[in-house]
């Protein structure tokens, strides 16, 4: 959408300059020539600090609030502390933005990869990539590999459960618009209809209350609520991964933003250069394993 009138300059220009080739009986451009050609405007768009942002000279980042651990920490994404914050401010830093630049929204869950028009240059927010959501917003590259987990209250029916057939009979919960939920619809297929809940908060009580047998989380939230906020409650196992590749959470941006490509060349370089394994040891340590349920 936004790449439109860039696109129609770069076809007039290369009409002109094979009209002046043709008048001349000059050769066609070298391929290698053109190839740096076009390296050379991508950074252009991508010169650092520099980009078409929301707010010039600021980046814009947006998260859900209340802001979760361990992706972050204290409620507070400003803080760097927490994989998601380190990781924001480590793709900040990558395109040219030092942490006073940057400026934190809040946007609900949902909201971040609904259709319409972002307020935001790139939201964070454990958001699974996925090709239904990506008729609606662009992502960047995976910045983290992910599996979903069970929590149950220890010594209930739900945590004796060894594989999938054993979850089939309870009443299972996730938050809404989360691929947690989807496992449990798609994976699981319960013979009790799930439920979900606008905030992982809410299905953490339904857990408590006994509303729920279990609810389903990524794994890394599953070692926090199991250490931290129901330590009565023990990780049942995860899932393995469906389709044979890994999901994926990807940083969300407008559709067809001219920020797109910049991102996930930083995403790209932080992976390459080990800081996304590093920040992962950092924060997210203690997530190392679960059994598998199959």
């Amino acid at each position: 959408m936004h790449l439109a009138p860039r696109v129609l300059r770069r076809a007039i220009s290369a009409a002109t300059v094979a009209l002046l080739a043709t008048a001349v009986g000059c050769a066609p451009q070298p391929e290698d020539k053109a190839s740096d050609q076009a390296s050379g405007s991508t950074a252009t768009i991508c010169a650092k600090g520099k980009l078409a942002t929301q707010t010039s000279g600021k980046l814009t980042i947006a998260t859900d609030e209340p802001a979760y651990e361990p992706w972050f920490e204290d409620d507070k994404p400003a803080n760097g502390k927490g994989f998601e914050s380190a990781v924001a401010y480590a793709v900040a830093k990558q395109l040219g933005y030092d942490k006073s630049a940057v400026v934190w929204q809040s946007v609900p869950f949902n909201k971040a990869f609904a259709p319409g028009v972002k307020t935001f240059d790139f939201d964070i927010n454990q958001v699974s990539i996925s090709t239904e959501r990506k008729k609606a917003v662009d992502f960047s590259s995976g910045y983290y590999d992910v599996r979903q987990a069970v929590i149950a209250l220890k010594g209930s029916k739900a945590a004796k459960a060894t594989s999938i057939a054993g979850l089939k009979g309870l009443k299972l919960g996730a938050q809404v618009g989360t691929t947690s939920l989807n496992y449990i619809s798609d994976v699981v297929k319960p013979t009790q209809q799930e439920a979900a809940f606008s905030k992982n908060d809410q299905a953490v009580s339904a857990l408590k209350n006994g509303q729920v047998d279990a609810i389903v989380v990524d794994l890394p939230t599953a070692f926090y609520i199991t250490s931290a906020e129901v330590t009565n409650a023990k990780i049942v196992g995860q899932f393995e991964n469906q389709g044979g590749t890994p999901e994926q959470f990807g940083l969300v941006l407008d559709k067809g933003s001219d920020l797109t490509s910049c991102v996930s060349s930083a995403v790209d370089a932080l992976r390459k250069d080990g800081t996304l394994a590093a920040l992962e040891k950092q924060w997210l340590s203690d997530a190392v394993d679960a059994p598998v349920l199959k």
